[in-house]
């Protein structure tokens, strides 16, 4: 995984990311939904958000528990000012970094995130890190994408991360010391006029899903005429994600 170049897609689209991500937006909202659910009395007074990009789940932290600590992080510094109006607030921070490697605070009540455990380079060495940052009884939640996200993308193009099923999760999380309280997923279709407007799209959200794909005019013909063919639907062309979420209690 090119962190580096992870930093740069998603720092170069931050002006344009929260008006372009309606997946992520109704992500964020429906994580949020899924830890009600089975903690409908759960106040996490020290919370840590790893990838937090422009605070679309942040603003959902912040306004649902006003905690005492909402510690956001991000592999992108220029992140920061895209969080101006919360970490205004008091007992709100950012700081940027690789949640991997970089250090978090302990003794926390609720480790989360979303749309941002598939950038990692190995989810399962960060799933026995988290043990040691949580309190006890606390939470790791978070969303990411199972294998048929993008998946026109990486058809075409033969581009794509690699996902993690269900069941590779629940094994790290098992093995790492975690109950899991909730796991579940869905998928999300979205209609655009044209594949271009899908590439701006991606582009735009900072997820292109083809790092190191090179545009000749050829390839974008070619490509733009299999979307269609392949793809084509009532309203345009297709592209689908695959949200998955999950809920554990160390």
């Amino acid at each position: 995984m090119d962190k580096r170049l992870i930093a740069e897609r998603f720092a170069r689209a931050r002006a344009t990311y929260s008006r372009e991500a309606r997946v992520q937006q109704q992500v964020a909202e429906r994580m949020m939904a899924r830890i009600q659910s089975v903690l409908p009395d759960f106040l996490p007074r020290r919370v840590v958000e790893f990838g937090c990009g422009t605070g679309l789940y942040s603003s959902l932290l912040y306004e649902t528990w006003h905690p005492e600590l909402l510690y956001l992080n991000d592999l992108c510094p220029e992140m920061e000012l895209c969080l101006r109006n919360l970490t205004a607030h008091h007992g709100v921070t950012f700081t940027p970094g690789d949640a991997e490697t970089c250090p978090l605070p302990g003794g926390l009540n609720l480790l989360t995130s979303c749309s941002t455990l598939q950038w990692f380079d190995s989810p399962n060495r960060f799933f026995q890190r988290s043990q040691s940052l949580l309190a006890d009884k606390g939470i790791l939640a978070f969303s990411t994408f199972g294998g048929n996200n993008l998946y026109e993308i990486r058809e075409l193009t033969g581009k794509g991360l690699a996902y993690p099923s269900l069941q590779e999760l629940e094994t790290w999380l098992s093995r790492a010391g975690f109950h899991i309280l909730r796991m579940d997923e869905e998928e999300v279709t979205l209609t655009f006029p044209t594949p271009i407007d899908i590439l701006r799209h991606l582009r735009m959200t900072g997820v292109t899903g083809t790092s190191g794909h090179t545009w000749s005019r050829g390839r974008l013909t070619t490509f733009t005429e299999s979307y269609f063919e392949r793809f084509k639907t009532d309203g345009g062309v297709s592209l689908t994600y695959h949200p998955v979420y999950v809920v554990t209690q160390k």
